[in-house]
């Protein structure tokens, strides 16, 4: 699941999602290079708007998190961190600053430096579920089972309501083979947070590993009308279609990962694999 940079949705109404047609068609088609939902909040009105917030209030570290954590979702992270050092600077306890820097700098790939803000974060609030969350996830990535697991049951123990922990737990059984636990996790982060695709994703995977192909088809059909630009949603859905032997199905999926992404090579790949034709309307059933 995405990071959820705090102070976000408080500030500023989301667009909607780009819902496409049920019906789709590969022939000479434009990636989709912008999201809707970031182009709104990254919009000059909405950044002159904060802006302006920060120039009245400028020493409220509380403006400056909430414009970072706009920043941070709009993918200009130098700028996000510019402003969480100058909420840190101000109030040097503020733990939702160092946990959204930490954000910032894990979309950036410095793990150090994130993984030492989210120990900040934990330090200054031991109840911070959220903190507990990213610092896992670091874990995981570098292959710190048993901590990351720790952290992640620590986030569902302070808050049991924690979509993310439940579905990053999940990814650890996933990795470990463990898929009938990993479905029960990805099964709660479903019940939790009902418009996030990607645990469907993974719960698809999941079934897809234990050859359940008809739940793991369902999966990555709710994921992908959760989010239709899911490439790999739509690409997954693709392959199992084509695994049922339903090379129509298969295509009109992975001319639906086209249409949002022409050059994703397993989606491009698996449409020609299944006689795909370019120029041909598929409809999702």
């Amino acid at each position: 699941m995405p990071p959820r940079w705090n102070h976000l949705t408080g500030i500023l109404g989301l667009a909607g999602t780009l819902m496409l047609g049920a019906c789709s068609t590969v022939s000479s088609v434009t990636s989709i290079s912008e999201d809707e939902e970031l182009q709104y909040i990254a919009s000059p009105t909405n950044i002159a708007s904060l802006s302006d917030v920060v120039e009245r209030n400028p020493n409220d570290p509380q403006v400056y998190n909430m414009r970072g954590s706009v920043l941070g979702r709009a993918g200009r992270y130098q700028e996000a961190i510019a402003d969480f050092n100058k909420a840190i600077q101000i109030d040097p306890k503020y733990a939702q600053a160092y946990a959204n820097r930490a954000l910032a700098h894990r979309e950036m790939k410095q793990l150090d430096l994130a993984y030492a803000d989210f120990n900040k974060a934990i330090q200054i609030d031991p109840s911070y579920s959220a903190a507990y969350v990213g610092r896992g996830t670091i874990q995981r990535s570098r292959g710190r089972v048993q901590e990351a697991l720790g952290d992640f049951n620590k986030a569902v123990q302070l808050k049991p309501d924690n979509a993310q922990a439940y579905h990053n737990r999940g990814l650890v059984y996933q990795q470990q083979g463990q898929h009938k636990f990993a479905i029960d996790e990805f099964t709660t982060a479903i019940s939790l947070s009902t418009s996030a695709a990607e645990p469907n994703l993974a719960r698809g995977m999941s079934y897809l590993a234990l050859n359940d192909l008809k739940s793991a088809s369902d999966d990555f059909t709710e994921a992908g009308e959760k989010d239709p630009r899911n490439v790999e949603a739509w690409t997954q859905r693709g392959i199992v279609y084509e695994r049922m032997g339903n090379k129509e199905q298969a295509a009109a999926s992975f001319a639906r990962a086209l249409n949002v992404a022409q050059n994703y090579e397993p989606a491009r790949v698996g449409f020609q694999r299944v006689g795909g034709e370019y120029g041909k309307g598929y409809s999702i059933n």
